[in-house]
């Protein structure tokens, strides 16, 4: 093998496929980068044998061929380089760098040991736009949380159905759901439940892309395809074990009925309950008191060991004074993945679940438990 290739464009593609390179003891292979040319592109690969990523970029290929050799060592290595032309080159099992006066030598293993990754010929296939769905996954992606009696929890929960998909994630205190309509109605509903990592490595391989993304089904795996823009070829590839078992029927936790509707700026919000929640104390307690006659709601902590804090946002209400209290970090995390400048408050009851909501947009809802509900 050797190739020609502008470092920029390596070292993007590098970074892209060794996110998921760990030090494996037992499987050697799996530390490594599989690097292959194919037509004018370089094929770079990685997995975990969970998860695959598969990165395409464009390169002058002067000899076919193929090598393995370390991902997190080839990163930091490419970044060190100068903004040049690099010339990659196979030599046995290792491989030849040179970019201006540098040449190195970097140790390779057999790249017939690296694990073979799932073919998806002839599978079904749906489509979607990449940007929508990285912004519904940022909304969610950080609220699933491992679990080994309830492994169905631990991932992202997919629902197709004609053009619109729900994702959805809980970790039982919590659950935020995001509707992201789609141009083209599916054949027929899809339902699945992705594991958090590569659902992670679709951000960050996706991160600004823009275009259709193919959405490959093969028994419990499934394909993230996304396109080069003018090409007609894929750029990267993202392939993932599905997570066995159904996903609980939260749509029965999310309350209808409402005592209170508190509508506020989510910044002045936000800012407040992060100051309280330095008085929180060791169950992380933030109080939110709603006053409909004075149209404020208020914000308490206190924590013996510190002292107490109260202060207040303006806000138009309606409906009865209520007095909830919440784990603080349940509210920040939901207030900052809205994106509107005012949000509404719903509360059911004392000790039901309540709704953050964006204002202007159905399309998101942030559902959290209070306190003495858990």
């Amino acid at each position: 093998m050797k190739i020609e290739i502008l470092k920029e464009n390596l070292k993007s593609s590098v970074g892209v496929v060794e996110r998921i390179v760990g030090r494996n003891v037992s499987l050697p292979a799996l530390n490594n980068v599989f690097m292959e040319t194919e037509d004018s592109f370089l094929v770079l690969v990685s997995t975990d044998l969970e998860t695959a990523i598969k990165r395409w970029v464009l390169a002058k290929v002067v000899k076919p061929g193929k090598v393995l050799v370390p991902a997190k060592f080839l990163s930091s290595f490419v970044a060190s380089l100068p903004n040049e032309k690099i010339v990659l080159e196979a030599n046995g099992q290792n491989l030849h760098i040179e970019c201006k006066k540098v040449k190195t030598h970097i140790q390779g293993s057999n790249p017939e040991e690296f694990p073979i990754i799932p073919q998806f010929n002839d599978a079904e296939y749906l489509e979607m736009d990449a940007g929508k769905l990285c912004e519904g996954l940022s909304q969610i992606i950080d609220i699933p949380t491992a679990s080994t009696s309830r492994p169905e929890i631990s991932g992202i929960y997919f629902s197709f159905f004609k053009n619109n998909v729900k994702i959805a994630a809980t970790d039982s205190f919590r659950l935020a759901e995001k509707n992201i309509s789609l141009e083209k109605p599916v054949i027929k509903d899809y339902s699945f439940i992705l594991p958090q990592r590569p659902a992670r490595e679709i951000l960050n391989a996706l991160d600004g892309k823009e275009g259709a993304l193919k959405i490959y089904f093969l028994n419990s795996q499934v394909l993230f395809e996304l396109g080069m823009k003018g090409v007609g070829h894929p750029e990267v590839q993202i392939t993932s074990r599905l997570i066995d078992g159904e996903y609980p029927n939260y749509q029965d936790i999310i309350p209808t009925k409402f005592k209170t509707h508190a509508t506020l700026k989510r910044d002045e919000l936000l800012n407040q309950v992060k100051t309280a929640s330095l008085f929180s104390g060791k169950v992380n307690e933030v109080k939110i008191m709603v006053n409909p006659e004075k149209k404020e709601v208020g914000i308490f902590a206190k924590s013996p060991e510190i002292g107490e804090h109260q202060s207040a946002v303006d806000a138009v209400i309606e409906g009865d004074a209520m007095e909830v209290s919440f784990n603080y970090k349940y509210l920040v995390d939901g207030l900052l993945n809205i994106k509107s400048s005012e949000i509404v408050f719903d509360i059911s009851k004392e000790e039901g679940p309540c709704i953050l909501r964006p204002v202007g947009d159905a399309s998101y809802i942030y559902v959290v438990m209070p306190i003495k509900a858990m």
